[in-house]
């Protein structure tokens, strides 16, 4: 009888350990757009009136002139208290610009680029060029899948794979 009972304790206690185990959160269903990001550091966006941006990767070639936006960073605000408080952020101006070329699929291969456009005084910017190799990201934890980016940043200096 002990034995029964040993074995009915041992048993619910199993079914509420595992009860009380933390659910894994689910992964979400939000995919990254197949795009090569070019954004214009601060100091440079004054001097450039447009861009157009060459990307090539596993022998397929896109390019256009970019539609540049203006940029900006998030601002944070004041958080509410309590086990259901929220913060919220507003977003300001930046002084970038940025722009999206759209590659239809991105990989984590290689990728050659060019950049060309015109400056604000109606003249060529400088040619240039980069090849580099688009980031792998897992920003929703190891068991969602993964994520490829490929940004670039523009300034007076050159042209350099975002951090």
């Amino acid at each position: 009888m002990r034995k029964l009972w040993a074995a009915a304790a041992l048993c619910t206690t199993a079914l509420l350990g595992s009860g009380c185990q933390p659910e894994s959160a689910p992964c979400p269903a939000i995919a990254m757009a197949p795009v090569v990001g070019l954004t214009i550091a601060q100091d440079y966006a004054p001097t450039v009136q447009g861009v157009h941006l060459r990307a090539c990767q596993n022998g397929k070639c896109k390019e256009d002139d970019l539609k540049l936006l203006p940029g900006s960073r998030s601002i944070p605000q004041a958080c509410s208290t309590g086990p259901d408080g929220t913060c919220s952020a507003t977003m300001a101006p930046d002084g970038t610009m940025y722009g999206l070329l759209d590659m239809g699929v991105l990989t984590a291969s290689p990728i050659s680029v060019k950049v060309t456009g015109t400056a604000s005084t109606g003249r060529p910017l400088p040619v240039r060029t980069l090849d580099f190799t688009p980031k792998i990201l897992k920003p929703f934890g190891e068991k969602c899948g993964t994520v490829i980016t490929a940004n670039l940043v523009l300034d007076a200096a050159g042209l350099k794979q975002a951090p």
